[in-house]
């Protein structure tokens, strides 16, 4: 990579940086997960250790936070707020110890103290003492200036506002979490995305008075600024904490050796689910005070410390029931209702089970405390159950035989290419005839991929099946508008807005259309590949007319199971029925002719083995762009079979029988006029 573009992409990681800083710390609301934003972070350091060229003001190895907003008095902390540096396995531990042992010149055999405090995932915050009595209290900010934040913090019961304690420091700054228990925040989620959202909401308002009616607690685990503090080590101020009338985490321990850090951290994982707060981390700090004055800090960050984060796609839930959803397909999905819990910063209350093989191959069952995993966008799962929380009353799920929604068999079906069962178990009742498969179809069918009818989205579909105002996709089209101006929420504007949506899209492209309809096995390039072959609405409606199935088997990229579910679906008198319907409401557009003068025109074409230096997509590519067209079988109408290299024997058998002429690579090209 060369300077100028290592620079710009620096340079792009920063100014991301600087963005998802201001809306976590002044903006109460965070844009990505706390791994993708340590990601973030640890590239941009690993690029400035590898290019000692780049740098940067805002820096992660120079900034902390990002500068207070300014809806309140901006003061200085007395000592800066710092952020920890982060581990995330038994490795990231052992260098951290290795490099304190290297500083402080001793052997691997010393043996260090720790004190292993759970990291809650909320807002930090920093109160002034003197002579026992709260005088400020500030939000880190900055790490070097936070915001006067004190008569929104003293709204706090967790927080004394006097001490009398004989041994409380003539002047010290108490560092905290302020944060919001998850079963004080099932009353706040439809205001809020998750729990520490709601307490950097609650922490801001402009009236303490709105602060005071939020639930908010307060943990003290460290300390800034002190004159007068007569104690030796970690361990024993957090005992003093308690003595002082502060909440500490009852988690706290002192630890010895990293093997047995990483035991506490795997035992803490497992009582995440049943805590009453989020913690996303174990913070590990060397007990001894006169250590951490000898290593001190390095760049925003002190030496003798590090967060040891949780695996932010992980977390210990418990299952409360599992329910069963029905897909626009007629797939029976167990879904596990949980004990809503916080992964990487996303509240997570269901996951799914995928299907009856996978809850007996896990043994799954409603009140088992499990592992839930949620990586990326995808949807949450169930990895593994701890057998040993299991009571004796949990007793094994049993599968529906029937449909919960229209009562039809449920049935699994027998897989050709496999010879085996479906694992999926499926509703027997076919289009329309289900309510919860036709609500499924419809949010399909406007979905965005499909006719991406604006502003009518999954909770309208749903609102207006419930006022039985659609139940085909036909409907969607004559709608009340006059009763619907009528509902809550709905007014002369958003009817408008919404009746304009509609009629815009009665104007639809085939291949849309055919996507739209919702046939199992249909999907987008599917479509398109269906919608070149008939080319108008008129050719596909009919094809249950001219009973031409199993023509599509030549079409490249259909086979037999994209063919038995266009049978089905045209055997279906309810789906014909949607189809007339909406031959007679939609103008549906005809696809465009392929120019007929290229130099493949009328000319059909099968690939079988690996080409050289060419792929099978593109030499499709250049067969349609010149007029010709690739099928994905040997038969009659197949004019060439190019053949490359480890060809399956079996077609350029076919193909010597039906006199088809084989070529190969080169041959091919110079049809096109372009030799190798």
């Amino acid at each position: 990579m060369k300077k100028d573009s290592i620079k710009k992409e620096y340079k792009k990681k920063i100014k991301l940086l600087i963005y998802y800083n201001k809306r976590y710390y002044n903006d109460n609301y965070s844009k990505i997960t706390d791994s993708e934003y340590d990601e973030l972070k640890k590239d941009i350091i690993n690029l400035e250790k590898k290019y000692k060229y780049l740098k940067s003001k805002d820096s992660p190895t120079l900034e902390i936070g990002y500068k207070p907003s300014k809806n309140f008095k901006k003061i200085l902390h007395r000592t800066p707020m710092l952020s920890l540096a982060n581990a995330f396995s038994e490795g990231d531990l052992l260098n951290f110890e290795k490099k304190i042992l290297n500083f402080l010149s001793r052997n691997n055999n010393s043996n260090i103290s720790y004190t292993a405090e759970p990291k809650i995932d909320g807002i930090s915050a920093s109160l002034s003492y003197k002579n026992g009595k709260l005088i400020s209290g500030l939000s880190r900010g900055d790490g070097k200036e936070g915001e006067d934040i004190t008569s929104n913090l003293a709204t706090i019961k967790d927080i004394p506002k006097i001490i009398l304690s004989k041994d409380f420091p003539e002047e010290i700054d108490i560092r905290g979490e302020v944060f919001i228990q998850n079963t004080d925040f099932d009353n706040l989620k439809d205001k809020f995305a998750n729990p520490r959202n709601a307490a950097s909401g609650s922490l801001r308002q402009k009236d303490p008075k709105d602060t005071q009616k939020i639930p908010l607690k307060f943990i003290a685990y460290n300390f800034g600024f002190e004159k007068g503090l007569k104690i030796n080590n970690q361990f024993e101020y957090l005992k003093k904490l308690s003595e002082w009338g502060f909440k500490t985490n009852p988690l706290n321990k002192l630890i010895t050796g990293v093997k047995n850090l990483i035991k506490n951290y795997n035992h803490v994982e497992k009582q995440r689910a049943d805590l009453n707060f989020d913690i996303d981390g174990i913070v590990y700090k060397i007990n001894d005070f006169s250590l951490q004055k000898r290593l001190g800090y390095v760049a925003n960050s002190p030496r003798w410390a590090i967060a040891h984060k949780f695996p932010s796609n992980k977390a210990i839930s418990k299952i409360l029931d599992i329910d069963i959803q029905i897909g626009r397909t007629g797939a029976l999905t167990p879904v596990a209702k949980i004990k809503p819990i916080n992964i990487g910063g996303v509240l997570v209350s269901n996951a799914t089970l995928h299907n009856e093989d996978e809850i007996n191959r896990k043994d799954i069952r409603i009140g088992d405390t499990v592992t839930v995993e949620r990586a990326g966008d995808v949807i949450p799962h169930i990895l593994s159950v701890d057998l040993k929380k299991r009571s004796k009353k949990n007793s094994k799920f049993i599968f529906p035989n029937k449909c919960p929604s229209c009562g039809s068999k449920t049935i699994k079906e027998f897989n050709l290419i496999t010879k085996k069962n479906d694992a999926v178990r499926r509703c027997s009742s076919e289009g329309y005839y289900c309510d919860k498969i036709s609500i499924e179809k419809l949010k399909h069918f406007v979905s965005k991929e499909a006719f991406n009818i604006d502003g009518f989205g999954k909770k309208i579909v749903e609102s207006f099946w419930k006022l039985n105002l659609i139940r085909f996709p036909q409907d969607i089209f004559q709608l009340d508008y006059d009763k619907i101006e009528k509902l809550d929420g709905w007014g002369k504007l958003s009817v408008k807005n919404l009746r304009y949506s509609i009629n815009d899209k009665k104007k639809i492209s085939l291949e849309k259309f055919i996507y739209g309809l919702g046939i199992r096995h249909i999907g987008l390039e599917n479509a398109k590949l269906l919608s070149k072959y008939f080319g108008s609405f008129l050719n596909f409606k009919n094809l249950s007319i001219n009973n031409k199935y199993n023509d599509l088997i030549n079409i490249d990229g259909i086979g037999e199971t994209q063919v038995n579910s266009i049978k089905i679906f045209f055997s279906n008198r309810l789906n014909l029925k949607v189809l007339d319907e909406l031959g007679k409401i939609l103008s549906i557009h005809n696809v465009t002719a392929k120019i007929k003068n290229g130099l493949l025109n009328n000319k059909t074409f099968l690939v079988t083995g690996k080409l050289d230096g060419i792929s099978r997509a593109e030499v499709k590519s250049l067969i349609e762009e010149n007029s010709g067209t690739t099928v994905s079988s040997v038969s009659k109408k197949l004019n060439y079979l190019i053949v490359g290299d480890k060809p399956t024997k079996r077609k350029v058998l076919n193909a010597k029988d039906l006199n088809i002429k084989i070529i190969d690579q080169n041959q091919f090209l110079k049809m096109l006029d372009k030799t190798s």
